[in-house]
C-alpha cells in the first residue's frame, strides 16, 4: 500500500476509467515526488554533445523506400491552443489557402503513400477535448484510415495534486480542472495500454515516427526513415541548431556518469544553471520532438520494465485554475517524450535542417508560417524560401490571442522573406501586400495602420 494521497489518486483514476498501465505509471512518479525527487539536471552532471548531419549521410533510394513502407506515423494532437485563446484543437487553425494543420498533415501522408506505394498509417494521439473536432475535420479524407488500425487513440489523464500535501485536488465548480495530461511522455504508456503497439507489430510495422501536429516540418520523410533503419538504433531524435528563439528551451547533453544522451528541459534546470541553459555556443542542439522508434525495441523495453519506461520526472507547479491565482497551487506530474532517449542503450541523434522544425507555439510563430518565408509544394511539405527564419516578437497585449491577431492582419500576413526581425509594440494593423525588409521595429502608443503595398525597412516608429 502507498500513502493516503496516492491511494486516493489511484481510486480517483480507477473511478474515471483510466487505463491500468497509466495508473501504475502515475503511481511510479507519485512515489518519486513523495520522496523529494525534483527531476533537476545540474550543469555539473552533463557535457555538450555533437552529432552527424543528415545532409552528410548516404541513404540509398531503395533503402529509404523500404523503410517508409514499414513505418507508421503518430501525431500528438492533444493541445487546445488555450494560450492563444482557442477552445478547439490547435491543429484546426488555418495555416494558408484555407488549409489547417490537419489538412496539410493528411495530404502529406496521402502524397507519400502514393509516391512510395506504402500504407504509411497516420494515427493521432488526441485528448478527450480534441477527439471529436479532429475526427470531424478528417472525415473528408475517406482513404486516410488504414484498415485494421484506428485513426486515433487517446492520451491519458491524471489528478492534479495539491502542492501542500500531494492529495488529489478538488474543484466542484469545474471538475475538469481537477485533471491534467501527463505530458507527451505519456505517448508510450498510451501506445501500450491501448493495444496499438501490439497491433502495429502484428501488422508488420517495424518503425514509428512521432511528432507534434503543430510542426508542419515534421514530414515522415523516406530519407530520414532510411537513415534510421540502417543505423540499427532503437531510438533516435532529430535535432536542430539552437537559435536565439530557443534560448529558453531544452537541449541535448551527455550524462557524465554513464555516457547516456539526455534531454534537459527548462523545468529540469536549476536556477543557478539558467545561464548555461541559454548558452547557444555550449549547448548547440535542441529537440525537434521528431522521434523515430524501433517498435520491437519499445515493446521489449516496456516488457522488461513492467510497462513503465521510467522517464525523468518533471515537477510542474501551477494553480488549480490556471486563470485564477487565488486557487491553490498544484503539482502536475509530467514527462517529456524525448527524454526516453536516455532509456534506450544505443539511442542516437541526427542533425536536420531547420525546415523540419516549424513549431507554432505562439502567434509570433503563426505569422511566420502564414507568410512567404515558407512555401508549400505539391507534396504539401514546407520549404524555407529565404536564407533564414526571421525573429518575430509581437505585442502580447494586442496579438497574443488568435482572434485579436487575425483582426490586425485582415488581408493576410506581410511579406517576411527579406526580413531579419520584426518587433511590434503597440496596436498596428497590416494592410494587403506589406513588405518587411531587414530589422524592423514598430512602436506606437496609438493605433496605427500600415498602408497596402508599403515597404517597411530599418527601424521605424
Amino acid at each position: 500500500m502507498g500513502s493516503a494521497g496516492l491511494e486516493k489518486a489511484r481510486a480517483k483514476m480507477v473511478d474515471a476509467g483510466v487505463d491500468p498501465v497509466a495508473i501504475e505509471t502515475f503511481a511510479h512518479y507519485y512515489r518519486l515526488l513523495e520522496h523529494g525527487e525534483t527531476g533537476m539536471i545540474p550543469e555539473s552532471t552533463i557535457e555538450p554533445v555533437d552529432m552527424e548531419r543528415l545532409a552528410d549521410v548516404e541513404v540509398p533510394d531503395d533503402a529509404a523506400a523500404e523503410a517508409v513502407r514499414h513505418t507508421a506515423v503518430i501525431k500528438l494532437n492533444g493541445g487546445l491552443g488555450t494560450s492563444m485563446g482557442m477552445e478547439r484543437a490547435k491543429s484546426l487553425l488555418c495555416v494558408r489557402k484555407g488549409l489547417s494543420f490537419l489538412d496539410i498533415i493528411a495530404r502529406q501522408a496521402l502524397h507519400l503513400r502514393q509516391a512510395y506505394d506504402a500504407p504509411l498509417p497516420l494515427i493521432l494521439m488526441n485528448s478527450f477535448r480534441t477527439s471529436a473536432d479532429t475526427l470531424e475535420a478528417l472525415a473528408r479524407y475517406e482513404d486516410l484510415q488504414v484498415e485494421g488500425l484506428p485513426l486515433e487513440f487517446l492520451q491519458n489523464k491524471e489528478p492534479k495534486l495539491l502542492a501542500a500535501d500531494l492529495m488529489p485536488a478538488s474543484h466542484p465548480k469545474d471538475p475538469d480542472l481537477e485533471w491534467c495530461p501527463p505530458g507527451h511522455g505519456d505517448v508510450y504508456t498510451a501506445l501500450r495500454g491501448s493495444g496499438l503497439l501490439d497491433r502495429l507489430l502484428e501488422q508488420g510495422y517495424r518503425y514509428v515516427f512521432i511528432s507534434n501536429s503543430d510542426n508542419l516540418g515534421a514530414v515522415p520523410d523516406a530519407r530520414v526513415a532510411g537513415w534510421f533503419a540502417q543505423s540499427g538504433a532503437p531510438f533516435a531524435i532529430e535535432a536542430v541548431r539552437r537559435t536565439p528563439m530557443d534560448k529558453k528551451g531544452g537541449h541535448f547533453a551527455r550524462r557524465k556518469t554513464d555516457g547516456r544522451l539526455v534531454l534537459r528541459e527548462t523545468a529540469q534546470t536549476p536556477d543557478e544553471d539558467k545561464a548555461a541553459l541559454a548558452d547557444l555556443e555550449r549547448h548547440r542542439f535542441c529537440s525537434t520532438n521528431n522521434i523515430w522508434i524501433d517498435l520491437r525495441a519499445l515493446r521489449d523495453t516496456l516488457d522488461q520494465r513492467d510497462g513503465v519506461l521510467g522517464l525523468p520526472l518533471i515537477r510542474n507547479v501551477k494553480h488549480l485554475d490556471p486563470s485564477d491565482p487565488s486557487t491553490p497551487e498544484v503539482v502536475q506530474i509530467e514527462t517529456a517524450m524525448g527524454a526516453a532517449i536516455e532509456v534506450f542503450e544505443g539511442a542516437t541523434l541526427i542533425e536536420v535542417d531547420r525546415d523540419r522544425f516549424v513549431p507554432v507555439k505562439t502567434t509570433n510563430d503563426l505569422l511566420v508560417l502564414r507568410s512567404d518565408v515558407y512555401e508549400i509544394g505539391q507534396d504539401f511539405a514546407l520549404r524555407l524560401v529565404g536564407e533564414r527564419v526571421p525573429y518575430v516578437e509581437l505585442d502580447a497585449e494586442h496579438y497574443k490571442l488568435v482572434g485579436e491577431f487575425d483582426k490586425r492582419f485582415p488581408e493576410g500576413a506581410p511579406s517576411l522573406v527579406k526580413a531579419s526581425s520584426l518587433r511590434v509594440e503597440g496596436d498596428w494593423t497590416f494592410c494587403h501586400g506589406v513588405q518587411v525588409v531587414g530589422d524592423v521595429e514598430l512602436r506606437s502608443n496609438q493605433s496605427k495602420r500600415i498602408a497596402a503595398g508599403e515597404v517597411v525597412s530599418g527601424r521605424d516608429g
